[in-house]
This record gives structure tokens, C-alpha cells and sequence, in this order.
């Protein structure tokens, strides 16, 4: 179940949907009489492929979602725990352990140990399973940070969380009634909260890894179709569609009358 919904959400992605639908307009072209109807969807495959990486537009969807929450600030309640949410790593022992991590899972745990510092009695803890490797994404994690000074006594993995839900209730087991405070990218943070609050959780938001930004003044940066801005335009898509399943789950669990 878990990989038939990757595969889905994989292929309803931005780009893999627009080539796909750039490829079916060319086979219109090649293989039948439908010329004005393979031109129309050409047009509208690259003219998606546009939007998709213009600043404006991007970042306009983008940002709105990331600011739902702010930065995290130190407060007078007491902080017993710190959890960093997994994203993703590779295994290759010719690149330091922090390329090993993705750009996301770095600056997740960089917040998280941001955060420890300021307590030094919370447990950090560290999640994500194997994705594949022969080392789990949690080990990864604690690898880095204890790279980075973090006691190896402050760390608990959960090495078996797949997503976000498996993350809350594993977390809940930990936790109980403790305070948490919760680290992810500030576009997940939204439904990061909602599973944690549905597993009987309150954790207090951390959000970072923050994309989409306002205040771009070159325009050949702000208005040139970039990489970048099609990254930010998939996360917001990628966060919406969780939210969709979120609710269709949860609609699905609803006991009948």
C-alpha cells in the first residue's frame, strides 16, 4: 500500500504528469489525423511546464503554506523532548555524512539541534526508516549529529516510521504527556501537526527549510522559468495532495452508522 501510493503520488507529480501529457500529444501528432488537438496539448504540456517554474507563480502558491507557522522561539515551558522528522539520505562512503543527507533532512536536524542546545535535558529524537539502505534514515540522522556534538545519551531513533503517520503514533509511545517540540519543512508542518495532534499529541511547531521567499528584487532571477521555483511548485502540489489523502483516510475511517 505504502508504494502503490508513492507510485501514484510519483506520477501525479508536476513534471512526470506534463511530459506525460507532452508525450501523448506527440504520439496525436505522429499516429493520427488530430493535429489541432496534439498542437492544443503540446501547448498546454509546455505551457505547464512554464508556470510551473515562474517565480510568481510558485512561490505565490508556496508561501502562503509555509508561513502558517512561525520560527521557533525559546519559551519559559519546559521542552523534554525534540523531534526531527525523516526525509531522505544516500549511503556512499566517499562523501561526508552530511551529503549523505538530503538538503531537507540537513536543515531539519541542524533546526533540531538548534533547539536541543537550548535545552540540554530534552532527548532528541531522530526518525525515518532504511529507504532501501542498509542503514536507516534515524541512524543517519544521529550519525551527523553526534558529528556535530550532540551526546550520544540525548538521541532515540525510531528506525521504522515510513510517514508522517507512522511517525505521530511511534512518537506518542515515546512521548506520553511530555512536552514536544516538532521539527519539519515549514511547507509539511500543517499536516505534520494535524497527524501528531490526531495521535493525542499538542507538540510545539519548529517549521524550517523555508523555499519560497517575496522579496527577490533581480528580475532575471525573479521572472526567468528556474529549477528551483518548479521544486517549490511540486512541494506545495506534494503538500496539498497529503492533505487531500488525510482527509480521505480519515473519511474512509469513519465508523458507519
Amino acid at each position: 500500500m505504502f508504494e502503490l501510493k508513492k507510485l501514484i503520488s510519483t506520477l501525479i507529480m508536476p513534471l512526470p504528469a506534463l511530459l506525460l501529457l507532452g508525450l501523448f500529444g506527440l504520439c496525436l501528432l505522429w499516429f493520427s489525423q488530430r493535429k489541432r488537438l496534439a498542437s492544443f496539448v503540446i501547448f498546454v504540456a509546455f505551457a505547464g511546464i512554464f508556470l510551473t517554474s515562474f517565480q510568481p507563480v510558485a512561490s505565490g502558491l508556496l508561501r502562503p503554506l509555509e508561513r502558517q507557522y512561525t520560527a521557533f522561539l525559546p519559551t519559559e515551558k519546559p521542552v523534554d523532548f525534540v523531534m526531527v522528522l525523516g526525509n531522505s539520505h544516500v549511503v556512499d562512503d566517499a562523501i561526508p555524512p552530511t551529503s549523505e543527507l538530503s538538503r531537507a533532512a540537513l536543515m531539519r536536524l541542524a533546526e533540531g539541534i538548534r533547539i536541543h542546545r537550548m535545552y540540554p535535558t530534552s532527548k532528541l529524537i531522530l526518525s525515518g526508516y532504511d529507504h532501501g539502505y542498509e542503514v536507516s534514515h534515524a541512524r543517519m540522522l544521529a550519525r551527523v549529529a553526534m558529528a556535530l556534538g550532540v551526546n550520544k545519551n540525548s538521541i532515540l531513533l525510531l528506525e521504522t516510521a515510513k510517514d508522517t503517520w507512522e511517525e505521530a503514533y511511534q512518537a506518542a509511545s515515546v512521548v506520553g504527556s511530555s512536552n514536544l517540540v516538532l521539527v519539519t519543512s515549514a511547507a509539511h508542518m500543517d499536516r505534520a501537526v494535524y497527524e501528531f495532534q490526531s495521535a493525542g499529541l499538542d507538540p510545539i511547531p519548529a517549521p524550517t527549510n523555508f523555499m519560497a521567499q517575496k522579496q527577490i528584487k533581480q528580475p532575471w532571477i525573479k521572472y526567468g522559468p528556474r529549477a528551483q521555483y518548479l521544486e517549490q511548485f511540486e512541494r506545495y502540489w506534494h503538500e496539498r495532495l497529503g492533505q487531500a489523502w488525510q482527509r480521505l483516510r480519515d473519511f474512509i475511517a469513519q465508523p458507519t452508522n
